[in-house]
């Protein structure tokens, strides 16, 4: 039996300004569409019920392309610190934490960006001990490659003035030699490593809580990564299971492996592409850089406002070669972080020496920070460049101070790439970014943040058509992972996956596009919200 869905503007998004009257959908899947009388007739002893969309607006399911779902859970749960725009406002809240924690229980806040402060600040140990003698605590920078400890949280670490920094990764120290509490990228896991593990409860509930809120802003599935972080591959691909397979929470999950737990992927039995009916393994996760806010992304020269850094690679050369051979042993794409220029063409380096699979596409993930030549160089390979738009929203206008405007040519070229017959494919970074597609879009279309008075538009001439702008969040998710034969269209043979809204996105006024209301998401053909 199946579901007739009229009474509104359904874009196909198979080409521009495509709509269609009417869809039939049956077990799953779009098997027909076109004028509503046509398919009444047609499908007249199968229809067992008609969804009147009452003039609202409907999409193929939006896709976040590269996302950290359980992260963006804990980001809910936990103490969010992004929205603070003082150091005093972030120090209030943290005591009124500490105050709500037990004696000794670990105290985490995510999401702290000094760049949201007039001074820029970050806090030392010192000042986290006032707050915090006695608990441990870690607060996480918004981009993830960097957290804040107070001195119980090195201590039990046993970091110290004597602790060399580990490869990949920088224990800041004071002019003493002291550590200040501020670790980058491989740092962090001298941490994260004594934390006690996550419980299956834990899990269930940041898993849970991340797939409702990304139903509701009218996300049908993401491409995340979290099997390397929760104390066991196992468990945290049984919650996946669990919370979307068993208990119905109903939601596409394209799973990247970390090349730390792949090997425990293939001691289970799983395989690259094996799926059940809405989880797939994807392509092997491997780190080449950290981030620009932090200035751990590697570029080819010094950062601008800090001369004697180029950022950090979080793999020798040889050992990023070493890691896309063992992905091409297990016969597997790879997905690699590259946000710095120099981690970008490393990756080209070692994807050159080891191709991808024949028939598979390599991911570059971030793809910020660019030059012609590499572009030039990309476009030789078999490889989707996986962007994240509303960093231009996050990263301006701090960032001209990092790179200096001479670097800007060709970073975040969202427009350049797509001319240069990129497939780029559109995500938030969530919990780096808010998780909200309509922001992504907003800021492909805009090139400026919402709510900024300013106005100010950064690079107006790498604006994106709102057709480009959705197509990355629909076609080019699909096409990240092979699946645009039947994800990313609303066309007959494809996932009854729609994103449904109260207006038209091609028709508002461009400030408008944050504020449109999500009416409905629907997953193989069954609506998990509404509003």
């Amino acid at each position: 039996m199946g579901t007739i869905w009229y009474g509104g503007k359904i874009y196909t998004m198979l080409n521009e300004g495509e709509t269609v009257e009417a869809l039939y959908v049956e077990n799953g899947f779009v098997k027909d569409v076109g004028s509503y009388n046509n398919l009444i007739k047609k499908y007249s002893s199968t229809i067992d019920e008609k969804i009147n969309l009452q003039g609202e607006v409907m999409f193929p399911g939006f896709t976040d392309s590269h996302m950290h779902l359980i992260g963006h859970g804990e980001k809910l749960l936990r103490l969010d610190l992004s929205t603070f725009l003082s150091p005093e406002e972030l120090l209030s809240a943290l005591k009124y934490k500490v105050q709500k924690t037990s004696p000794n229980d670990w105290v985490f806040g995510e999401g702290w960006n000094e760049n949201n402060f007039t001074n820029r600040k970050i806090f030392n140990r010192g000042e986290l001990d006032e707050i915090a003698p006695i608990n441990p605590m870690v607060l996480s920078r918004i981009c993830r490659h960097a957290i804040l400890v107070n001195s119980k949280a090195l201590s039990l670490a046993n970091i110290t003035k004597d602790t060399p920094n580990p490869e990949g990764g920088v224990i800041v120290k004071d002019g003493n030699g002291e550590p200040t509490g501020l670790l980058l990228d491989q740092a962090q896991e001298l941490v994260k490593n004594i934390i006690p593990k996550s419980t299956q409860t834990y899990l269930y509930k940041a898993l849970q809580t991340s797939i409702k809120d990304c139903l509701s802003k009218g996300l049908v599935g993401s491409h995340s990564e979290d099997l390397a972080y929760y104390g066991s591959f196992h468990d945290t691909y049984e919650t996946f299971k669990q919370v979307i397979e068993q208990d119905g929470l109903h939601y596409r999950v394209n799973l990247l492996v970390h090349h730390e737990v792949v090997d425990d992927m293939q001691q289970e039995g799983y395989r690259y592409k094996e799926s059940t009916a809405f989880i797939t393994f994807g392509a092997m996760k491997i780190f080449a850089d950290g981030a620009l806010g932090g200035r751990t992304a590697l570029l080819s020269e010094p950062y601008k406002d800090a001369p004697k850094s180029s950022g950090v690679a979080i793999h020798s050369k040889e050992d990023l070669f070493r890691l896309v051979e063992k992905a091409r042993n297990y016969h597997m794409p790879i997905a690699i972080h590259t946000i710095g220029d120099l981690a970008f063409e490393y990756a080209l380096d070692a994807i050159s020496m080891f191709p991808a699979p024949v028939g598979e596409k390599d991911r570059l993930i971030h793809a910020q920070i660019l030059r012609k030549e590499l572009i030039k160089r990309a476009k030789l390979l078999p490889v989707i460049l996986d962007i994240q738009p509303r960093f231009v929203a996050s990263d301006f206008p701090w960032i001209l101070e990092r790179l200096g405007e001479e670097r800007m040519e060709y970073s975040y070229a969202w427009k350049t790439l797509l001319q240069e017959g990129f497939i780029c494919a559109g995500g938030s970074d969530a919990p780096i970014e808010p998780v909200d597609p309509l922001l992504g879009i907003y800021a492909a279309v805009s090139r400026k943040a919402e709510n900024d008075p300013t106005g100010k538009v950064y690079g107006e001439h790498e604006k994106l058509t709102m057709f480009e702008a959705i197509s990355l969040f629909t076609k080019g998710s699909a096409q990240a992972v092979g699946n645009e034969k039947v994800q990313g269209f609303i066309a007959p043979g494809y996932y009854a996956d729609f994103t449904v809204l109260e207006d038209d996105l091609f028709k508002v006024e461009e400030d408008q596009i944050p504020h449109v209301k999500v009416k409905r998401t629907v997953v193989n053909g069954e609506v998990m919200y509404e509003a």
